[in-house]
């Protein structure tokens, strides 16, 4: 989708928008006056009535005509106002409907002129780069010809470091100059924390090894910008960008992160010595079979030393904007970011379309991360986003033509648990209070629809992790190249200079044309990806950190595809105590019983035994609210629209948040709308 076919849709968008508001103006107006209209008359009937009670009498007869003729005349005087305040309504409604229906035309009419013209521009693109090919294939013999990948799929969990993970796994195999290496992991004897509840030393290990899950276990480690500086930097870390930038970074302070976290509102941990467990090679078959079959990178490290949203935010943009933490302020996107966060350069989607390349988001659940960026509103409108569900038979057509498609998890309970998205369980996105085996199906399920469909043999898959959860891993993260684009000041949290990068991260990449067993020990980022994709099908560059980044090309380094690379993985573990989950939960009866049940919660002031006021409202919950309320806000009419926007800005508490996505979810999946039985801006 082009800038011109993007510009069309927005002029249809705004035109509804606007007609919609004047629709809902004219309404308000009629009504107000009609109301008017009655008072008035009423008054006036009325003080008819009681001066002819005070007048009429036997020997006046006139004075009780004279007060009949009154109350008729405001009667009358009435309805000729009410009727013409109805006529004015359907006047100013028509008028709306004319000018949406002449704009809709309008943007067909553009859009089939954007169409006409992309169809232009992209042949005309696609034959200068195929000159450009042959210009270069003759004249420069010692060229090396680009890797025959057309299809570059891209998966992207949460939340684990690379020891924590891979750790013990103790692969070895070939580096990318074909030389004997082992994987760069954890040991025992050299990486240790400090436990401050006994100030012992606690060493990494695998024995016992990792949790499956920390629900019902521990707490969620904390893994925000201040809470990453304390585990890489030690307790008393201090982060000032003017006066020396990031501190001293010794990996000592993962164990005290845990135990003390910087929010006041989080519990931490009474046993933090498990953040130093790291699962053994038979909790996690998936990736370590994938790992021994293609390459895994152990020197790759997440964009910046903080959350989720920011580094996926780089892995799909080469920068953030200036977001340097969660999610926080519930204003600030509501009222300046209401169609998404902004990025100057825009993202790898925008630069696809600009190159008329096709690609696809396939979303594991209703709130993908990447919709909350400017402009998804639209691609969801073209057809670019897709659920998971449909991910294996669209692969498997022979002309599936997308080259880049990115892959969202199920994040998990956004709604179903009071704690709201912050809950994380019964997704597979191997968030730590989730199951992590449910994440090992769904990267079983992608590599092996890729492995067995048409394009297999021109392929690339990657995956990877968006930063480490709080988990300790033993590597010092170098610095990092800062992007160099606009700060947009609202998203500002910690005034961080993007000159550093996050804990190391888990990383595999997986094709055809990648000898078996190599372990890659260059430095990357998120913006490898990104470098890949650019330089793959003949891109610029988004940021000045893509552009200084590694690209992965160097890994396909065999002429022809590989036969030997196995149709099937081996099955994940089996949890022994796995989260009751129930796969179809997300039934409208379901989701109608969850919202009374949490809407009687609110007004009786406890859920489960539990004052509401314990549910924290957390930046997790802000930041997928988000994603539900752009979501929304797509087809809504303008007084729905507003409503929406009143309910997300009243948020106050996990409850809330609950309630908000709930509904969200019966609007989106079953179009039962709560804001048609409102009255006057606020819900029954």
């Amino acid at each position: 989708m082009s800038t011109c076919t993007k510009w069309a849709d927005t002029v249809v968008i705004t035109c509804k928008n606007w007609t919609s508001q004047i629709d809902h103006e004219c309404t308000s107006w009629a009504d107000e006056g009609s109301n008017q209209c009655s008072s008035w008359a009423d008054e006036g009937s009325n003080q008819c009535s009681s001066w002819a009670e005070q007048n009429c009498h036997w020997y006046s007869p006139w004075n009780c005509v004279a007060g009949w003729f009154c109350e008729a005349w405001y009667w009358v005087a009435n309805w000729v106002c009410q009727a013409w305040y109805w006529v004015a309504k359907w006047v100013c409604k028509a008028f709306a409907w004319v000018v949406k229906a002449v704009c809709v035309v309008f943007g067909w009419i553009l859009k089939l002129v954007c169409v006409a013209w992309d169809t232009l521009r992209c042949a005309v693109l696609n034959l200068s780069k195929w000159i450009t090919s042959l210009i270069i294939s003759v004249f420069s013999k010692d060229e090396k010809p680009k890797p025959k990948i057309e299809h570059v799929f891209v998966l992207m969990l949460e939340n684990r470091s690379f020891d924590h993970m891979l750790g013990f796994s103790g692969i070895t195999g070939i580096d990318i100059n074909g030389n004997p290496t082992s994987i760069d992991g954890a040991d025992p004897a050299r990486d240790k924390n400090i436990n401050p509840i006994n100030d012992a030393e606690v060493s990494v290990t695998d024995n016992p090894p990792a949790d499956f899950q920390l629900k019902d276990i521990d707490q969620d480690p904390d893994h925000e910008f201040k809470g990453t500086l304390v585990a890489l930097c030690g307790k008393d870390a201090k982060y000032t960008p003017v006066l020396g930038g990031y501190p001293q970074i010794d990996n000592s302070g993962f164990i005290q992160n845990y135990y003390s976290p910087i929010d006041p509102d989080d519990k931490g941990s009474t046993t933090p010595e498990r953040i130093m467990q790291c699962y053994s090679l038979d909790r996690l078959p998936v990736i370590n079979t994938l790992a021994t079959e293609f390459a895994v990178c152990d020197n790759w490290f997440s964009s910046l030393p903080g959350p989720t949203w920011p580094n996926r935010f780089f892995l799909l943009a080469a920068t953030s904007g200036g977001l340097d933490d969660s999610p926080s302020d519930l204003d600030v996107f509501s009222s300046t970011t209401v169609e998404g966060y902004r990025f100057e350069n825009g993202n790898i989607f925008d630069l696809l379309d600009d190159n008329c390349i096709d690609w696809r988001i396939f979303e594991g659940d209703e709130f993908p991360q990447s919709f909350a960026m400017s402009g998804m509103n639209l691609n969801a409108l073209q057809g670019r986003f897709k659920d998971f569900n449909d991910f294996e038979s669209e692969v498997n057509e022979v002309d599936f033509s997308e080259k880049f498609v990115f892959i969202e998890p199920k994040y998990g309970s956004h709604s179903f648990d009071v704690t709201g998205p912050g809950d994380f369980t019964c997704g597979n996105s191997m968030h730590p209070l989730d199951d992590v085996t449910r994440g090992e199906k769904l990267i079983k399920k992608v590599y092996e629809t890729i492995r067995n469909s048409p394009h297999w043999e021109n392929s690339m898959l990657i995956i990877t992790f968006d930063e480490h959860g709080g988990f300790y891993d033993h590597v010092k993260p170098p610095a990092a190249v800062p992007p160099g684009d606009l700060i947009t000041e609202s998203y500002v949290k910690n005034h961080f200079q993007f000159d550093q990068l996050g804990v190391r991260v888990p990383a595999l990449v997986i094709s055809p044309f990648i000898k078996k067993g190599v372990i890659d020990h260059t430095c990357y980022d998120h913006t490898s990806v990104l470098a890949t994709v650019e330089r793959l099908f003949g891109m610029k560059n988004l940021t000045n950190r893509d552009k200084a980044a590694i690209d992965l090309l160097h890994l396909l380094s065999l002429e022809s595809p590989r036969t030997d690379a196995p149709t099937t993985l081996p099955d994940a573990a089996t949890n022994p105590y796995p989260l009751p989950c129930e796969e179809d939960d997300d039934s409208d009866d379901e989701l109608l019983i969850k919202r009374s049940q949490l809407r009687i919660a609110r007004r009786e002031g406890l859920y489960k035994e539990r004052e509401i006021g314990e549910f924290k409202f957390t930046s997790t919950q802000i930041g997928f609210a988000q994603v539900a309320l752009l979501k929304v806000l797509q087809t809504g009419e303008y007084s729905e629209r507003i409503q929406w926007i009143e309910q997300y800005k009243d948020m106050k508490t996990g409850l809330d948040a609950a309630i908000f996505m709930t509904e969200a979810k019966l609007k989106l999946n079953y179009s039962i709308n709560f804001k048609e039985f409102s009255k006057e801006g606020k819900q029954k």
